[in-house]
């Protein structure tokens, strides 16, 4: 694996003050460099993967940003600058005139090489969707797929490059994605119509999207994914469960919807009659979680796995994992039942494999126009773990009778939208 930095690192250097400048260049392991930070009145600092170091014993002033400002880009609408044919990011902080009072300038890197160890995924055609912390090298890896594709693959690509992180600062971008294409987008709220442009007047074979943050942006990507085109994305997010239960992406993976069934259907089927599936196909294939800089958990079949996850079965992905060697490890990664639970629970409490009552699971219940006392008793008669709540919100199930029920009150019907399994009792008594 190669890295390509030395000459960028000195544009970066060179857009800092003289003072600043001489004692970063006096520190060790600027290979490792990940930013400097100037926030007004505070001291500089260089940060790098596990280490802080202070750069002036001397506040940042006023003129020093100034000076920074100076040998930069502009500024965009998402407050991000460059420094031309780089990589580099200059994050500006402002106050509430807008003036600029700190800047984070983000060392940029092409590493060639990264992309080795979901080649076999990425090769195969299929959409991609990558999750990540920050930091962790989303854009990095993004960029690499994307010069691998154009170069060694031969197929058209378009990068859409909102922040002009993959492509670099500049009218000519960075040769970091090879005979990619890129698309600029001039304000961040534009990024959505930028990625069916790219589709409508380009004629890519793959297209490339830093950062779907919107819902706007996700229906985007759901039309170039059913137009046969190949998509490859990151989005916020660490883990599937997370893009599941977020409401504005998780069309991403097929979304989400509460299905009520027949009686017959849910007695077939072992589940309360209101349960959760899978809304559509998901506009990825494939996911991948990059946990850290050379470890990766992949989901070769996201339907599967979204499907397996509402129905509380456990998932376990693969991880791949590449050594110093150069060489990658599979392995399965133990599977997780926290929050594929939290997104089973809001339909289909379910009871854990036991025979007796210690094994069961409590459930939650909010009795709507019942005595508690009642509940309860008919609980404890029945052997059945049951908290009583105060909301229908923090509910498992609710419990109503038929004329409440019938009537549709706001708070049933808050519950009912929310996915919370109503239950009609007969009568307002523990028999």
């Amino acid at each position: 694996m190669t890295v390509h930095q030395s000459d960028e690192l000195e544009a970066i250097l060179r857009a800092l003050p003289p003072d600043i400048v001489q004692r970063v260049r006096a520190l060790e392991g600027l290979d490792g460099l990940l930013e400097i930070v100037m926030d007004l009145g505070r001291l500089p600092e260089a940060r790098f993967a596990g280490r802080e170091e202070i750069l002036s014993q001397r506040e940042v002033f006023a003129e020093d940003i100034a000076y920074v400002i100076s040998h930069i880009g502009q500024f965009g609408g998402d407050n991000r600058a460059g420094i031309e044919r780089t990589l580099h990011r200059i994050s500006a902080l402002r106050n509430r005139a807008g003036k600029v009072v700190g800047l984070t300038l983000r060392v940029g890197r092409a590493v060639y090489g990264t992309m080795e160890i979901i080649r076999d995924v990425v090769e195969a055609g299929r959409s991609i969707l990558l999750l990540g912390r920050p930091g962790v090298g989303k854009t990095t890896l993004l960029r690499e797929v994307a010069r691998v594709l154009a170069d060694e693959m031969g197929k058209r690509v378009v990068i859409v490059d909102t922040s002009n992180e993959i492509a670099g600062d500049g009218d000519i971008p960075h040769p970091g994605i090879g005979r990619a294409r890129r698309m600029q987008v001039a304000a961040p709220s534009l990024q959505h119509a930028v990625m069916i442009e790219a589709v409508e007047n380009h004629m890519p074979e793959v297209v490339v999207i830093d950062e779907i943050g919107t819902e706007q942006e996700a229906a985007a990507a759901r039309t170039i994914a059913e137009r046969g085109v190949q998509l490859i994305a990151t989005a916020h997010g660490n883990t599937l469960e997370n893009l599941m239960l977020n409401p504005t992406l998780s069309d991403l993976v097929g979304g989400i919807q509460t299905v009520t069934l027949s009686d017959e259907e849910a007695r077939r089927r072992g589940t309360q009659k209101s349960v959760l599936e899978r809304k559509a196909p998901p506009t990825f294939q494939v996911l991948v979680e990059i946990q850290a800089y050379q470890r990766v958990a992949i989901y070769h079949d996201v339907a599967q796995t979204v499907d397996a996850v509402l129905l509380g079965i456990a998932v376990a992905p693969e991880l791949r994992e590449r050594g110093v060697d150069g060489e990658v490890a599979v392995s399965a990664q133990a599977p997780s039942r926290a929050a594929s639970e939290a997104v089973e629970r809001r339909s289909t409490p379910r009871l854990p494999a036991g025979n007796g009552a210690d094994m069961r699971e409590t459930v939650k219940v909010y009795p709507f126009g019942l005595s508690w006392n009642r509940v309860e008793e008919a609980a404890r008669g029945l052997g059945l773990p049951v908290a009583i709540v105060r909301e229908p919100d923090d509910a498992d199930v609710v419990i109503t009778l038929k004329n409440y029920y019938r009537r549709k009150t706001p708070r049933l019907r808050n519950a009912e939208s929310a996915g919370i399994p109503i239950y009609i009792a007969r009568s307002n008594s523990s028999t």
